[in-house]
């Protein structure tokens, strides 16, 4: 479970991210407020709590963004 969580964090931070993916094209600059990206976060905290823990910390984390 863990490994299909990281993989799909790491398909969105290569495809799709508004930093570094093709979202990109519509926030130069990048869009996060955070030194480390909310996706990098959440794979860090999966990686270090286990899945449901990392996702409900990232979870958290974007929702501070507003």
């Amino acid at each position: 479970m863990k490994k299909i969580a990281i993989n799909l964090i790491r398909f969105y931070q290569v495809y799709l991210s508004f930093d570094r993916g093709i979202l990109a094209i519509l926030t130069p600059g990048g869009a996060c407020k955070y030194s480390v990206s909310c996706s990098e976060y959440t794979k860090r905290a999966i990686l270090e709590h286990g899945v449901i823990d990392g996702i409900w910390m990232g979870i958290k984390r974007i929702w501070s963004c507003r």
